[in-house]
């Protein structure tokens, strides 16, 4: 059985500048490596400003608390150092982990279910293969770790078991926490917690979020919404990757990881203000589009370019441009949509 896997977490510096172009994170950035330098650049200035103020804020108060300042912080992006600690902080798993010493490795001696085994085993090749952590399952590759987090987290929640989109959100975290055990509580967190029902086998959250989304366009840009209600189950076909992998491979990796900041910290309402931040911002185009694959063509083109590129004043946006949204706002629409989806399955085909 593999030890825990512990280190520093990866530093986002400017990437190196090598012939294998590859950034902080182990990810090879063939293609647009010199809009990433560039950017990283820039970013770097800002990077260590937050870093010098959020190491002041935990040395004032090392125990992490939600308040106004903490949520203004996350906003403004959590430096990589800090990551993990914020992250299994906001979420609950830190005291989960606490709580339940031993569970996890307790999970890896138990007798394994042979079919859980062997689907985690065949998704791990397809698991970032552009990135060289993961490319062997010998040491110092991730690709072992990420195995026993994902079989561990099988047995641990067996109404879910495992579904692809979970390798690389676990992936994600290993590369952030170079630990098993807080990526395994953080994958708690994020199935458990803040998105149940997404990876269900019925995967009715996921589902309802989607048609959530179809209604907030409807209101904060109604001839978008308009338009997208000519293709019925468009938004399960434009959207769906964006939640289930919670913008991995979607968005660039410093904007994912801001992302998960306010996620992990605010809950799931940040994966709609993305959502609308990126419609709104590209209605134009949309409102172009003729027929569905236009329609397709045009939300696969707006997760890239300098737009989200741009992690820091992308953050920026999503909390302006979509306006007011609230948790509650966003019930009552789960609510209606879950309601409605419930109806049309007791209907029948």
């Amino acid at each position: 059985m593999e030890t825990e896997s512990k280190g520093a977490a990866p530093q986002p510096q400017e990437p190196q500048k090598d012939a294998e172009r590859i950034d902080p994170y182990g990810f090879e950035r063939r293609h647009d490596f010199e809009s990433y330098t560039g950017m990283m650049s820039e970013y770097v200035s800002v990077l260590h400003r937050r870093s010098m103020r959020w190491s002041k804020l935990l040395e004032e108060t090392p125990h992490v608390e939600k308040n106004l300042t903490v949520k203004r912080f996350v906003r403004k992006g959590v430096p990589n150092e800090h990551r993990a600690r914020i992250w299994m902080a906001a979420s609950g798993a830190q005291e989960q982990l606490e709580s339940r010493p031993g569970y996890y490795r307790s999970l890896l001696a138990m007798e394994h279910d042979a079919r859980l085994r062997d689907t985690i085993h065949t998704d791990m090749h397809r698991t970032f293969p552009d990135n060289i952590l993961f490319r062997s399952q010998g040491e110092p590759g991730l690709q072992r770790a990420l195995f026993n987090v994902l079989l561990a987290y099988g047995h641990h929640n067996q109404a879910v078991g495992y579904c692809q989109g979970m390798n690389f959100i676990a992936g994600y975290l290993i590369i952030i926490t170079k630990d098993e055990e807080k990526s395994f509580w953080l994958m708690d967190a994020l199935l458990g917690t803040i998105l149940p029902d997404y990876y269900s086998p019925a995967m009715l959250g996921l589902r309802t979020d989607q048609e959530v989304l179809g209604e907030l366009v409807k209101s904060k840009a109604p001839a978008v919404g308009q338009l997208m209600a000519q293709y019925p189950g468009i938004w399960t076909l434009v959207v769906s990757r964006w939640f289930i992998c919670l913008y991995i491979d979607i968005l660039p990796i410093e904007t994912v990881l801001r992302i998960w900041d306010c996620l992990f910290y605010e809950g799931s309402k940040v994966l709609f203000r993305v959502a609308l931040t990126l419609v709104l911002h590209h209605q134009t185009e949309v409102l172009r589009a003729r027929s569905l694959p236009d329609v397709c063509q045009c939300f696969k083109q707006m997760t890239s370019g300098a737009f989200t590129l741009d992690c820091h004043a992308f953050m920026q946006k999503i909390f302006t441009e979509p306006g007011s949204l609230s948790m509650a706002t966003i019930n009552k629409l789960r609510e209606k949509c879950r309601r409605q989806i419930q109806e049309e399955e007791s209907r029948g085909p």
